[in-house]
């Protein structure tokens, strides 16, 4: 299975309903999805980043909204909770992509910072 850690800038504060976890504001800044797929990445990546896709995943009612958008995608050997546990960051919604997670992260999407810009490193 390939991983990949999308990351998001969210341009301004926004308050969005994602799908049945609920509505959730989201402050503006930098956060980072990790994600996976068990073949065909290229075509996940692309749905990921097209504006015409039904709202299927968590992540597609977050990137729905015009203001937030992937400004980089990161491809990992690690596995999902493994790439996602090395990431340092807060946890905006509990359970936002992580429904089926089976290290019981708190989430797999990460506010790691205020600034709009990826953190180096």
């Amino acid at each position: 299975m390939k991983t990949y850690a999308l990351h998001i800038s969210v341009a301004q504060q926004i308050a969005i309903q994602i799908g049945k976890l609920g509505r959730f504001s989201f402050p503006p800044g930098h956060y980072v999805y990790v994600g996976s797929a068990k073949r065909n990445m290229d075509a996940r990546i692309a749905r990921h980043k097209s504006s015409k896709k039904k709202l299927r995943w968590h992540i597609d009612y977050l990137l729905n909204s015009p203001h937030a958008k992937i400004v980089e995608v990161i491809l990992s050997e690690k596995g999902e909770c493994e790439l996602n546990q090395s990431i340092k960051g807060d946890v905006i919604v509990k359970g936002f992509g992580s429904s089926d997670c089976q290290s019981r992260c708190k989430s797999h999407l990460k506010f790691v910072s205020s600034s709009l810009r990826p953190p180096l490193g």
